[in-house]
């Protein structure tokens, strides 16, 4: 059933609008994926507030020069699905190369960070890097440790004196 040009017409709105609130998108080759584990992967990266779009690229040709973002012409002659991150910006690569690490049909193409596009291997170094809450505990733990050491510090002189006193005790008993 062909869609209507309005239907069409809102995509292209919606894929746009994506585009630019973006932190960043990766770029997606899902040929010979079921729809399942499309599903599936939708799924996990609904929970990671993830955007998961399956358009034609002739709308998102039409997407990318409304946003003036510039991809590969290559990456647009196969069927494309793209992961939008409006939050954060490594939650995307770091779920769909999971996911591909599962299913060998998902084939990350390439990406846009920051409204310009990055290959697939920048792709795979974001995916390394940590999540912001891992980043977080990081810090939380590394403002912590001074903080431990010293009170270990203090409390060693009170614990002293609590033997000694203890001591004293046994001594006069």
């Amino acid at each position: 059933m062909p869609k209507t040009r309005e239907y069409k017409e809102k995509l292209i709105e919606t894929l746009t609008e994506h585009l630019k609130q973006s932190k960043s998108a990766v770029l997606v080759g899902y040929k010979g994926l079921k729809v399942t584990e499309t599903e599936e992967l939708r799924n996990r990266l609904r929970e990671k507030k993830v955007h998961f779009h399956v358009t034609k690229n002739t709308l998102f040709k039409i997407a990318l020069s409304n946003t003036g973002i510039k991809v590969a012409p290559e990456l647009l002659d196969k069927p494309l699905a793209i992961a939008f991150a409006t939050e954060d910006e490594v939650a995307p690569a770091k779920e769909i190369d999971l996911f591909a690490k599962e299913h060998e049909a998902i084939e990350v193409l390439g990406g846009i960070l920051e409204n310009e596009y990055i290959d697939e291997r920048a792709i795979k170094q974001l995916a390394s890097l940590p999540s912001k809450e891992e980043l977080y505990a990081k810090v939380v733990g590394s403002l912590a440790a001074p903080l431990s050491g010293m009170v270990n510090v203090l409390l060693g002189n009170i614990r002293g004196l609590v033997n000694v006193l203890s001591q004293y005790r046994e001594k006069i008993s």
